[in-house]
């Protein structure tokens, strides 16, 4: 489960009972892969795409159904294929994610130094957020300074995404609100 953080009462882990064919695996990623190296869309764009999938197709897709459902609604919302296209090639329906909401663009950014206590903003908005939920509101100590990188919740949505900090924070999935 994506961002999940151990979330309980899904049931057993159910396995296939007989051996099944997996050998589009490896496609998947190559197909992610060479989507992402041409610039066709980012790693933001693909996660919110997995995160728009409808709540019953998401908990019952395997992880690369997950991923083959994203790229897929990604390459059609782009214009470089077409759902009838797709539903042709497999023979039957194929589900793709919602249509992309709105976005937000970062706030001023914060200048933190190694040591320091952070506090991670407890907001809950809608479209994409990188923050997953249960780390929201919860406090950790910088522990490293990582390269600037795009704005996701801004990049997600296809919306100009300033480069900002970001930062290795420990402690912060482990201690308790203050």
């Amino acid at each position: 489960m994506h961002d999940l953080g151990g979330k309980q009462g899904f049931g057993r882990v159910r396995y296939p009972s007989a051996p099944h064919d997996e050998k589009w695996r490896p496609l998947v990623r190559a197909l992610l892969a060479f989507a992402v190296a041409s610039g066709t869309c980012n790693m933001d764009e693909f996660r919110h795409a997995i995160e728009r999938m409808a709540p019953r197709h998401y908990m019952s897709a395997s992880y690369f159904e997950r991923h083959l459902t994203a790229i897929a609604t990604l390459l059609v919302e782009k214009g470089i294929v077409t759902r009838g296209e797709l539903e042709s090639l497999a023979d039957g329906e194929f589900p793709l994610s919602g249509p992309l909401g709105p976005g937000r663009r970062a706030s001023a950014p914060q200048a933190f130094v190694i040591g320091e206590t952070v506090r991670v903003k407890a907001e809950f908005v809608s479209g994409h957020v990188r923050i997953p939920a249960y780390i929201r509101g919860k406090t950790g100590t910088v522990v490293h300074i990582s390269p600037v990188a795009p704005f996701p919740d801004a990049a997600a949505h296809k919306m100009q995404a300033e480069l900002e900090p970001t930062y290795d924070v420990c402690g912060v999935c482990i201690q308790r609100p203050v």
